[in-house]
This record gives C-alpha cells, sequence and structure tokens, in this order.
C-alpha cells in the first residue's frame, strides 16, 4: 500500500533533538523500574494458554512510515485482528483471562517502550493506529483529509488525546475527530514542558473506563 506523503515535522531539529534525548532517558529508566511487571505479565500470558506473550502489528509511524509495534498479547491467538479492522469492545469475546487485566491496566501498552528506543515511536504523541482501522465500513484517513498531518510527528504511548479520555473503540466518527483534533494541537503547541505535563497525567488514567 503506497500512503501519502505528510507535512514536514512540526518540531525544529533543535526541539526533535531534545525530545529524543527525553524519550531515551524515560525509556531506559521504564524498563529497568517496570522489568518484574513486564516479565509477570509475560509470564501470565505464557502460562494462560502457552501461546507467545508479544503480539505484533503494523503501524503507521511518523511520515507514514510503517513499523512493528509491540504489545502484550491480550486476545486469544487464533483471534489476533493483525489489521485492526476491528475495536476491541466492552466484555470482547476475543479477550483471555489475562488480557482482560493488561488491558483494562493499560499493562499490555509497556512493550512499547522498545519501540521507543529503537526510534520508532515517542513516550509523548499521537497514537499510532493500524492499517485497518475504521469508523463503521470507512478507514480513518476516509473521515477527515486532515487525518495524514497527525504523522508529521512520531506516535507516541500517550498523548494528549488519551489523557483527555478519549481511549477506547471508534464507533462514531466523532469518536475519531475528537482525537485528531488533539493530536494536531498537540503537533502544533509542542513544548517540552507539555510532554511532561502528559506523561503525569497518563498516571491518572491509566485505570480507565474505556480501557477494554
Amino acid at each position: 500500500m503506497i500512503l501519502p506523503t505528510v507535512p514536514s515535522c512540526a518540531l525544529s531539529l533543535y526541539q526533535r533533538l531534545f525530545k529524543r534525548t527525553f524519550d531515551l532517558c524515560a525509556a531506559l529508566a521504564g524498563i529497568v523500574l517496570l522489568a518484574p511487571v513486564m516479565m509477570l505479565a509475560a509470564l501470565a500470558i505464557r502460562l494462560e494458554d502457552g501461546h507467545p506473550a508479544l503480539f505484533v502489528q503494523t503501524r503507521v509511524g511518523r511520515g507514514n512510515r510503517l513499523f512493528s509495534m509491540y504489545k502484550f498479547r491480550s486476545m486469544q491467538p487464533e483471534r489476533c485482528d493483525d489489521l485492526g479492522s476491528r475495536s476491541t469492545a466492552h466484555n470482547d469475546e476475543r479477550l483471555t483471562r489475562v488480557g482482560r487485566f493488561i488491558r483494562r491496566t493499560s499493562i499490555d501498552e509497556l512493550p512499547q517502550l522498545f519501540n521507543v528506543l529503537r526510534g520508532e515511536m515517542s513516550i509523548v504523541g499521537p497514537r499510532p493506529h493500524a492499517l485497518g482501522s475504521r469508523v463503521g465500513s470507512r478507514l480513518f484517513w476516509e473521515i477527515d483529509r486532515q487525518y495524514w498531518h497527525r504523522h508529521a510527528l512520531k506516535p507516541g504511548m500517550t498523548g494528549l488525546a488519551q489523557v483527555r479520555g478519549l481511549r477506547g473503540p471508534t464507533e462514531y466518527e466523532e469518536d475519531l475527530t475528537r482525537r485528531l483534533a488533539s493530536d494536531l494541537e498537540y503537533a502544533h503547541g509542542w513544548s517540552m514542558w507539555a510532554d511532561l505535563w502528559i506523561v503525569i497525567r497518563t498516571i491518572r488514567v491509566l485505570i480507565h473506563p474505556r480501557a477494554f
């Protein structure tokens, strides 16, 4: 699939270097501090059904470049959605018992710290979407022509939309357009203080009623 070009990065070279330094420090610290949690999660997933603990899915990154994003597997192995064409719903029958817990607590996202180390993601930025992400029968980029502008920045583990509670399935077009508005607001008004504020706010929404 050939994706369209996007506007150049909204950040200057100095800002990108500053942000990358923060990403590396935060990711390394997170991996060290959260290693016991990640090992326990991987062990629990493996013990539940004997299948691999990691789920790798193609996502769209900065400049519309595709990359492999890591997550702890939360679904039954034969029912994983590689294209992301179906949003996870409340009481989704595809989820395992361990999967429900790690999604509710956002533990399933922790392997993305390694994506940050690899330079494919940032700690803070627009959340990366799968190629098949839809609202009803329409792909995300068919709903708003500004959709691709969010990819002027690296995707993040968390973002402005997430700390505003805009999480969960995209059932209506408004679910996407509100998130897109937050992503573009973040890109146009970036500052290091904004990243720190979003990281702090993220701690308050790790457990969220729409995290399923």
